[in-house]
């Protein structure tokens, strides 16, 4: 399938997630950008509201209830939460359909109510959607034409935690994780508190008595840690409190666990090792080397530190991503490629931006 044409189409594409996605799709060699939706810009040029784009496309976004579905093969919904669940009913079910917003993330429809403030719509569904975290889920992932793409946190988060968990050592019921964002997880709607000088030379928490990240997370957890090797009927519970930090783009998560059982350093490196030692985006950082956004930025890779913890048996895990890439729209293009048969790499072999 690599010579193959793919024709793909983005809902909701006049946000940062769908400029990314956009970007990644016009340098892919195997896909073409056949239609972008935005209702709110309906009638404009992609590179009318994205200048940078100017003499690579002139598509004109158009409203998703006119598109044709019938001339492409994917779709991708990089809609807001609480949109997508609503139109999917009314979308053709043989197309590969990638979600990068929550709206298919959670098993259980309640945590929408409680979470988002909204009724799902499209409840039956919820259990068909497989969860798109490509390095921890690829069999579920190439068997399904119905894609939910993780958010941001929880990628780097559970990235970080994965090996632990799987391996039975993390007490999955006092985790804390510290996590910081750039400004454009925040979305790209005009918001008071998310103005220049709101945000500049200022760093805040933000949701720390609840962040809607934090059902995800934990349900992640306990599919990790129920496995056959492990006590079944693990529950997970989570400190989980972002930050908002003035950059555009780059995500920092420190992650503290309590460990069930003594574990060396040495131990946890070869731990870590064995399951990311072939990943491509995964890097496992020794020696002292630290991770940091800049050395992710504009790529689909996540950089992980294990760091011994001073608190008897315990250890902390530092790990970054880009939160546009690795985060969004970078993870639903790895996705697509895996799922279609693709190099998992093609289109996002980049290497980060420096300074």
């Amino acid at each position: 399938m690599t010579n193959k044409s793919i024709k793909v189409g983005i809902l909701g594409a006049s946000g940062y997630t769908g400029s990314e996605l956009i970007r990644l799709i016009l340098k892919h060699p195997n896909l073409n950008l056949e239609f972008a939706a935005a209702n709110n810009n309906a009638g404009q040029k992609l590179n009318e509201i994205f200048p940078y784009l100017y003499g690579t496309n002139d598509i004109m976004l158009k409203k998703w209830e006119d598109l044709n579905w019938n001339s492409i093969d994917v779709i991708f919904s990089c809609l807001p939460h609480g949109i997508f669940h609503q139109i999917f009913l009314e979308l053709p079910k043989d197309k590969l359909i990638i979600d990068l917003s929550a709206d298919f993330r959670l098993v259980d429809s309640r945590h929408y109510s409680e979470w988002y403030n909204f009724e799902h719509k499209s409840k039956d569904y919820l259990n068909k959607f497989v969860y798109g975290l490509t390095e921890l889920n690829r069999e579920k992932i190439k068997n399904t034409n119905l894609i939910s793409c993780p958010g941001c946190y929880p990628t780097a988060t559970l990235l970080g935690l994965y090996p632990l968990i799987k391996g039975g050592f993390a007490d999955t019921e006092s985790i804390v994780i510290n996590a910081k964002s750039g400004v454009s997880g925040a979305g790209r709607n005009l918001k008071r508190d998310l103005l220049f000088p709101e945000v500049s030379e200022s760093i805040r928490p933000y949701s720390a008595v609840g962040h809607r990240h934090i059902p995800e997370i934990e349900q992640q957890i306990e599919e990790y840690a129920n496995n056959p090797q492990n006590a079944l009927n693990q529950k997970a519970v989570i400190n989980f409190i972002p930050h908002l930090v003035p950059m555009n783009r780059g995500e920092l998560v420190v992650t503290h666990i309590n460990l069930k059982k003594q574990i060396d350093i040495n131990g946890l490196y070869d731990l870590f090792n064995s399951y990311y030692n072939k990943e491509g985006f995964i890097q496992v950082l020794q020696d002292g080397v630290l991770p940091n956004t800049v050395n992710v930025r504009g790529t689909n890779n996540c950089q992980i530190s294990i760091c011994p913890s001073r608190i008897k048996d315990s250890v902390v895990i530092i790990s970054s991503i880009d939160n546009l890439i690795k985060g969004s729209s970078g993870q639903a293009i790895q996705n697509m490629n895996l799922n279609l048969g693709l190099g998992e790499e093609i289109g996002l072999s980049h290497i980060s931006l420096f300074p």
